[in-house]
């Protein structure tokens, strides 16, 4: 592309998170954007700071070491422009996930319908939902009134009705909404959220929005009972996400303001870097990306114009943790380690880690059991957001993923492991892809800045995205076989550009791997044996141009759904033995 189409803006963007605050600087290098560093420091939203703007200066000041440049005066105030002796920036984005869940009551017509789509909606950000209000509801309506008192909850979701419908069902539910907010204290009122029959805005706004912290009008979720559309619904929920936020904690609104009054949830601005990657891919190239950080699990889904988003707060890699044997067990957990660890040890691990979320793994084992926790928080996760995958997407077999083209993964536990090749084993481990698949790792958690940035430059994400920011780290094949242990399932054969070639034939059970190196390119031809399916059909060879990546390609035929051995010793020996296989 043409430097002249290129304004040549600079943008710092920085990311609030639970455990860590970041700072990325984006600028022109040769025509081109390209991301050129990062600033890290811990959050500083709990004590004894109590305030994310030491965190965010920190942060700032630690990447002005990197770079050699200055972006934030004397007075730590943020320069915004660039000045001529190389100081300043000249646009600024922010994404926020730090704080504690949102208690969210959720308000309809129909539980099937507009209430099932008020969960849905809730549930794309930083949420749990704590009471549900509809017509199905037999409780009287001072019993539910109470029911809204007693949760005391940060946002009230209103959907309902399609546009141009009936609404004397939903102005009982608004009637016990207004109730219930009167007689909260009036700095206990939560913020509104009303995405229902459009044509009652106008009585909404003038019934609720005096009784209220702040309100929100979004388009109808339901516009007709057949369509669910939460795509406009979720920048509104984003706003009402920053108001709530800058109530709670101190500095939200300065970061805020140096954003122009563009702060976004950092799962938002994910969220939208997706969909555009999703629609650029059209809609035969499925698309997942996976989060882990230290307040949730992420779990993003493109399929053509449509997407799926599920942020799950109580699966964190943080204060989450205190809550995950309410969904697995120490067995399962213990089924992912290469060491015997016993119970109680791995017991302790989870509930410290929980009360020290910044903290890192000081020993080998204390690395295998919180990647063994990642494993299985991330599985939870996606078994959890499956249910909302569309039926039309192609699977190999039932009870399994779809067939994703691409999956990108993030978080710190990914991210920070000490080895590529741990990242990507995790990864296999937890989210299981079948077919063919390139695994991307957001190495340096870019995604939620991109998303922030494509707002304000819709060419700076696009062509981050093709610099090389992000790691690919394999071409991941996953034969889908009901062959025994040991048979010969696979043939693979990888012809490099300059004539050489590298094969091998995989068996049920096994991992392999054929190199590749960033940078190369070779045509890979995979032959499945004993009808196996790589997602051309049982027994149906494929053919492809694949691109170098940091592990080459993989061959993973241990099965889908992977079930390890009960043997424990046996397990560990496999574990043991698949960590180095991909250089782990």
């Amino acid at each position: 592309m043409p430097a002249s189409i290129i304004e040549g803006d600079s943008l710092l963007a920085v990311d609030v998170g639970t455990a860590t605050t970041r700072a990325m600087l984006f600028d022109v290098v040769d025509g081109r954007y390209r991301f050129i560093a990062i600033g890290q420091s811990p959050t500083t939203a709990q004590a004894p700071f109590k305030d994310i703007g030491e965190g965010v200066r920190q942060a700032i000041e630690n990447l002005q070491n990197v770079t050699g440049r200055t972006f934030i005066d004397t007075d730590r105030r943020l320069i915004t422009s660039s000045q001529p002796d190389g100081s300043g920036v000249d646009a600024f984005t922010a994404t926020i996930s730090a704080g504690s869940t949102l208690k969210v009551v959720v308000a309809g017509l129909l539980s099937d319908v507009s209430l099932e789509s008020a969960k849905h909606l809730a549930e794309s950000t930083y949420a749990r939902v704590v009471e549900t209000l509809g017509l199905n509801d037999t409780r009287l309506a001072q019993e539910q009134i109470d029911s809204i008192i007693n949760a005391c909850p940060d946002l009230i979701v209103i959907a309902g009705g399609t546009d141009g419908g009936a609404s004397h069902s939903l102005q009982k539910v608004l009637e016990v909404i207004g109730l219930a907010c009167y007689l909260l204290p009036q700095d206990k009122r939560p913020a509104i959220l009303f995405a229902g029959n459009q044509e009652m805005e106008a009585e909404v706004r003038s019934s609720l929005a005096p009784l209220t912290s702040s309100i929100h009008i979004a388009p109808n979720i339901r516009p007709s009972v057949e369509v669910e559309d939460l795509q406009p619904a979720r920048k509104e929920l984003g706003r009402a996400f920053v108001d709530i936020r800058k109530r709670q904690i101190k500095g939200v609104e300065e970061l805020d303001m140096w954003t122009g009054g563009h702060l976004l949830p950092s799962a938002f601005a994910e969220g939208r870097i997706l969909h555009f990657l999703s629609k650029l891919y059209g809609d035969d190239k499925a698309l997942l990306a996976v989060d882990l950080g230290a307040s949730s699990a992420t779990v993003m889904a493109g399929f053509g114009n449509g997407l799926t988003m599920s942020v799950y707060p109580h699966l964190g890699m943080g204060v989450g943790l205190a809550g995950l044997l309410q969904y697995t067990t120490l067995e399962n957990i213990a089924r992912w380690l290469p060491t015997d660890v016993p119970p109680q040890t791995l017991n302790d691990y989870l509930y410290q880690k929980a009360l020290y979320p910044t903290s890192i793994p000081a020993t080998k084992e204390d690395l295998y059991i919180e990647q063994a926790l990642a494993r299985e928080t991330l599985q939870i996760a996606l078994q959890t957001s499956q249910k909302k995958f569309p039926a039309s997407a192609p699977v190999l077999r039932e009870g399994l993923l779809p067939l994703f083209e691409i999956i990108l993964a993030g978080g710190s536990v990914i991210s920070n492991a000490p080895t590529l090749g741990q990242s990507l084993l995790l990864l296999l481990d937890a989210v299981q892809p079948a077919g063919i698949t390139t695994i991307i790792l957001d190495q340096n958690n870019l995604l939620p800045a991109l998303g922030a940035a494509a707002e304000r430059n819709s060419i700076l994400p696009v062509q981050v995205l093709e610099s090389g920011a992000f790691v690919n780290l394999a071409t991941v094949v996953s034969p889908i076989s009901t062959a025994r242990y040991g048979t010969p399932i696979l043939r693979a054969r990888l012809i490099y550009d300059d004539g050489t070639e590298s094969s091998v034939d995989v068996r049920q059970g096994g991992l392999e791997t054929l190199p590749l190196s960033i940078g190369q390119t070779a045509r890979l031809n995979v032959r499945p044996l004993r009808r196996a399916d790589i997602g051309q059909g049982p027994g149906r060879s494929s053919s492809i141009r694949v691109n170098g990546s940091a592990l080459g390609i993989v061959l993973d035929a241990r099965g889908r759904p992977l079930n390890l051995p009960a043997d424990a010793v046996r397990r560990r020996e496999l574990n043991k033995k698949w960590h180095w296989t991909v250089g782990g």
